[in-house]
């Protein structure tokens, strides 16, 4: 059964109707692209994901990487699509011209990794873990760093890494214990040579032979730093060590296992050893101890993509719920009486409906918001002064919303599509089951949905005065203005203002929780503020959507764009029946003064 991975149709209004990527063609930094260039790439992203990734989807799960006398082998599909993303500058489209980047808006270049994420995850994370490991390099790396690393990075012939994790800190980075020695006691600058040694776990892509190289952009500790998060330093540490004459050398890092997964498969996730026979070399990034700052960057963009690829295989497992409901023969309608009567599609059923809708409304809603953060980047690239802090202080607040409404609500999403196939769907005859073993993940990578809730409540939300939520209602209120002034949007267009009171509600709520009762008692249900602030975000990017869609609708020149923007409105009036409610029942409970996960003892499980 054929499978619609990605809907183009939903991605040229996203991109066009609602965010105006055009636009900012308009600005000097992109003004050699323009709406018939951003078309071209994603017409060419279509192509590339239906030749290699989605072909590969089901070999790359039922084959996994292996290790072998200490190297893994993956599938041959990875060499090819990391050369072709090489060559066709998909690994370089974010970078600016200097670097031999194609200089592309983040909104571009986040859609074309929704397009590969959707066809093929696990293949997808390739290249773009190294176009994030080489943007740290090029931002904060020397000149020799960024020309050693960068070439052979961008063309996708060696692979790049994020290695932080460690068996006994998890994801407290404070408690690593990684160390890196000075080879030159007097030399502690950036680009100053160390001796590594240490372990790190769950590193994707930590070691494959799909490229030549493998880069890990490693966190350590220099000897005699100091303690907890302010003694990390950030390290360039090659699997082969580079040698000026071009040559490649074993930099005495060492493959220990790979880790056998639920789902997402087809990218190794390696345990590392550093240092073994004491020959291991990094490079310092930057200053010492600053090696922590130096990484979010590449955390925060690893958790919108985290985020979008969660969306992207819930995506595809709702085109093929879709395409299966409409093809799927079952039933007759509850009144009819005679049984010579042939049976219905299952999509003509409610209940059917209401499960469609459901998948609809959250992968809809879930890339704009994904799309909505990709613009606050781009918009801070081209701004300054206030409007620039404007856009990161936005860019910032979202982020983890970003990252976990998708991951979390993924899971529940293809669970549903699942469940539109029934008993077929608990079986490996079709895609779902690997999308539902895939999806599980994205609420784990990057930060736990717990750290995320505690990143939202505990810092973002209270940061710079709290301008950034300034910033983000005032956006919201724009949206809800233009809501009330289109017909048949008037009510949504209040019940998110309510909900907007009913955020102020809980804050002040909160506000005097930490003022009276302390950090503990503030933080006890930042995971139920971070799902309650998610549904109200993803309220209004439903609601942004529906003011183009609503004006459009009733011009629409073809049968075709008509049935489109209704089905717009339909999914808009389903989350907002159904799924804003929800945030009703959250502020109840995070207005309520009981506090079970603080007064239950250990001992009472």
């Amino acid at each position: 059964m054929a499978t619609t991975f990605v809907s183009d149709r939903n991605l040229n209004f996203l991109l066009h109707e609602v965010f105006d990527l055009a636009s900012l063609a308009e600005h000097p930094l992109y003004r050699e692209h323009g709406r018939r260039s951003f078309d071209m790439i994603i017409d060419a992203t279509l192509k590339l994901a239906k030749e290699i990734c989605l072909p590969t989807l089901r070999e790359m799960d039922e084959q996994p990487p292996v290790l072998t006398e200490g190297r893994v082998e993956v599938h041959a599909a990875v060499r090819r699509f990391m050369r072709e993303c090489g060559d066709g500058g998909w690994i370089a489209a974010g970078f600016p011209h200097a670097l031999d980047g194609e200089q592309l808006p983040q909104m571009l270049t986040c859609t074309c990794r929704y397009i590969f994420a959707a066809a093929n995850y696990s293949l997808s994370v390739y290249p773009f873990l190294t176009a994030g490991a080489a943007r740290l390099i090029a931002n904060f790396g020397g000149a020799m760093l960024r020309k050693t690393y960068l070439p052979p990075m961008l063309s996708g012939r060696w692979q790049g890494t994020m290695a932080l994790t460690e068996p006994q800190a998890g994801s407290s980075l404070a408690d690593i214990v990684t160390e890196a020695v000075p080879m030159d006691a007097a030399a502690t600058k950036a680009g100053s040579p160390y001796r590594i040694r240490g372990k790190k776990i769950f590193i994707s892509a930590g070691d494959h032979d799909g490229v030549d190289n493998v880069v890990h952009l490693l966190l350590a500790k220099i000897a005699g730093a100091p303690a907890g998060v302010k003694g990390i330093s950030l390290f360039v540490v090659p699997k082969l060590r580079p040698q000026s004459d071009g040559t490649l050398i074993p930099n005495d890092v060492a493959v220990s296992q790979i880790y056998h997964k639920l789902g997402y498969r087809g990218c190794p996730i390696t345990e590392l050893e550093f240092g073994q026979r004491d020959d291991c070399h990094g490079t310092l990034v930057g200053a010492p101890h600053r090696g922590l700052f130096y990484m979010f960057q590449m955390m925060n963009e690893a958790r919108i993509e985290v985020g979008a690829g969660a969306a992207a295989i819930a995506q595809a497992a709702y085109g093929a719920a879709l395409n299966y409901a409409r093809l799927r023969p079952q039933g007759r309608a509850l009144g009819a009486k005679d049984p010579d009567q042939p049976p219905l599609p299952i999509i003509q059923h409610a209940d059917v409906k209401r499960m469609l809708l459901f998948q609809k409304a959250f992968v809809e809603g879930s890339l704009a918001l994904i799309l909505q953060c990709a613009r606050y980047m781009d918009l801070e690239a081209i701004s300054t002064g206030v409007e620039m802090e404007k856009y990161a202080l936005l860019l910032d607040l979202l982020t983890p919303v970003a990252k976990t409404y998708p991951s979390e609500m993924g899971i529940l999403s293809t669970s549903q599509a699942i469940q539109c196939f029934g008993g077929y769907g608990y079986c490996e005859d079709f895609p779902v089951a690997q999308y539902y073993r895939d999806v599980r993940i994205h609420p784990i990578h990057e930060g736990t949905t717990g750290i995320q809730g505690l990143d939202l409540l505990g810092r973002k939300l209270v940061r710079h005065n709290g301008r950034a939520l300034g910033y983000l209602l005032a956006e919201i209120q724009a949206t809800i203005a233009s809501a009330r002034n289109t017909a048949g949007l008037t009510a949504h267009a209040d019940a998110l203002a309510t909900s907007l009171d009913q955020l102020d509600a809980v804050l002040a709520h909160l506000t005097v929780v930490a003022q009276s009762d302390g950090p503990d008692a503030y933080l006890a249900d930042a995971t139920v503020f971070l799902e309650f602030f998610g549904i109200i975000t993803i309220a209004w990017q439903w609601l942004l959507q529906a003011v183009p869609a609503a004006a459009a609708e009733g011009t629409a020149r073809t049968a075709s764009d008509r049935r489109f923007y209704a089905g717009k409105r339909h999914a808009c009036d389903f989350f907002f029946k159904y799924e804003l409610p929800k945030a009703t029942a959250l502020a109840t409970t995070l207005l309520h003064p009981a506090r079970p996960t603080l007064e239950t003892h250990a001992r009472h499980f």
